[in-house]
């Protein structure tokens, strides 16, 4: 029997999607009544309407499978429950780049992970390069631009 892959995210992400499940099983009475309204107008071959509004529905339902399935695989994690010297999911860490710059990012879940507000995910290049290392360590991870070097500063569990 196959096993089920638990996905990790924050609590704020599980919310996220919740939200977001909500609201789309909120759509459907209102796409059932399109469907309905559009059939009313007679010919279905040359409706627009109608087929605009069945693949919305189509669409819609999909998502909603998808959603519920990462809800049932979620695997909820606090990050300051954590605590240790190496770098795992939910740490924030500081790097210095090349040019001793520092940057920080949260490793989070691949639907969570938003590089410009500084999360990436655990599964991206630098993610994978970083899980596991302690501060000092030197990381090389190679990016669509190149190679790039990091030094660890500081993990934080916040």
């Amino acid at each position: 029997m196959a096993s089920v892959e638990k996905l990790p995210m924050l609590a704020e992400g599980y919310e996220k999607l919740i939200a977001e499940l909500k609201a789309l099983r909120e759509e459907r009475p209102k796409i059932v009544d399109a469907i309905e309204e559009a059939r009313a107008h007679g010919d279905l071959s040359e409706n627009a309407e109608y087929h605009a509004a069945k693949e919305r529905q189509g669409q819609v339902e999909a998502t909603i499978a998808d959603l519920e399935d990462k809800v049932s695989r979620a695997n909820i994690i606090d990050p300051t429950s954590l605590s240790g010297d190496r770098i795992v999911f939910g740490a924030t860490v500081t790097l210095l780049d090349e040019d001793e710059k520092p940057v920080r990012y949260q490793i989070v879940g691949p639907y969570e992970a938003d590089a410009k507000v500084g999360r990436i995910s655990y599964n991206s290049p630098l993610g994978r390069a970083l899980i596991g290392r302690r501060v000092d360590d030197e990381v090389e991870v190679t990016v669509p631009s190149g190679d790039r070097f990091y030094l660890v500063e500081k993990i934080e569990f916040i």
